[in-house]
């Protein structure tokens, strides 16, 4: 994969503000499920999963499994542009509410 190539992925990934959003709170708690994104967006699960699904194949984010939960995290060696785009968001993650957990789990 070319440098034009990681930037537009990752411009593509990231050129939506719910995308933004769960990225940076995963980026705060260290790893979260899909409830506990939808319950503090206030987004549906299944628009959750769909972002979810564009952030792993950009290699922004890894899941593991955890009883029946999923479980999202960033992935462990982030390319350096990845690494640059998370300094950014790091400075921005106070700005979001604070973790509401979910009641499934």
């Amino acid at each position: 994969m070319t440098i034009f190539d990681e930037i537009t992925q990752l411009s593509k990934a990231m050129s939506d503000e719910n995308r933004v959003k769960i990225v940076t709170l995963i980026q705060r708690e260290n790893h979260l499920c899909v409830c506990e994104i939808s319950d503090t967006l206030s987004l549906s699960q299944p628009l959750v999963s769909r972002h979810l699904k564009q952030l792993k194949n950009a290699h922004i984010l890894s899941s593991s499994r955890d009883k029946k939960w999923v479980i999202y995290k960033i992935i462990n060696n982030p390319s350096k542009l990845v690494k640059t785009y998370l300094t950014l968001l790091k400075q921005k993650e106070n700005m979001l509410d604070q973790m509401i957990h979910c009641n499934k789990r």
